[in-house]
């Protein structure tokens, strides 16, 4: 029969000490690190699926042609007053993805779902009758996600009502 010495016990427990508590952190900062990776993942997902709704809402309008490169021509008090809704609803949601999605210092990860937001945004703003709507759309939105998309917007189309900034929603002359 083996005996284990109170000496050996106390070697044992220095061992355990000095090697498991080390690995049991760095599992512990993985495994959240992964639930982190899980979390983002997530709301990436939601905020995809809520633009699949979006664009389905798109299609329940074929009348507007928002889908094509060319704003409607003419549309009428009640088509302009449903495209207004929906690029509101657009630009609900383009700022949710804003607040939720970017960061000035972004992962590889990050930087691939945040792409797919901005390409989203950039085709949008190519749009002119987007762009016409989005000093009255950006009142009261996020003063960062404001400075964002006006810059895409005069990327994508120039600077249509935005020669440089507005103040409070409302354009300068």
């Amino acid at each position: 029969m083996i005996t284990i010495s109170r000496d050996d016990w106390e070697l044992a427990s220095y061992i355990v000490t000095a090697l498991g508590l080390p690995v049991a952190i760095a599992f512990f900062a993985w495994e959240q690190r992964k639930e982190r990776d899980n979390e983002e993942e997530e709301a990436y997902q939601l905020l995809a699926d809520a633009y699949n709704d979006f664009l389905k809402v798109v299609l329940r309008h074929p009348d507007l042609q928002l889908r094509t490169a060319a704003p409607l021509l003419n549309p009428t008090p009640e088509q302009r007053e449903r495209m207004l809704v929906i690029f509101d609803m657009l630009i609900s949601l383009f700022e949710r993805a804003f607040l939720v999605a970017h960061k000035e210092r972004m992962s590889e990860t990050e930087r691939r779902r945040w792409n797919s937001w901005d390409d989203f945004m950039r085709e949008w703003c190519r749009r002119e009758d987007f762009r016409n709507a989005l000093p009255l759309l950006l009142r009261g939105e996020d003063p960062e996600f404001q400075s964002y998309l006006q810059r895409v917007a005069e990327e994508e189309g120039g600077a249509l009502f935005f020669p440089h900034r507005f103040t409070e929603g409302v354009p300068h002359a």
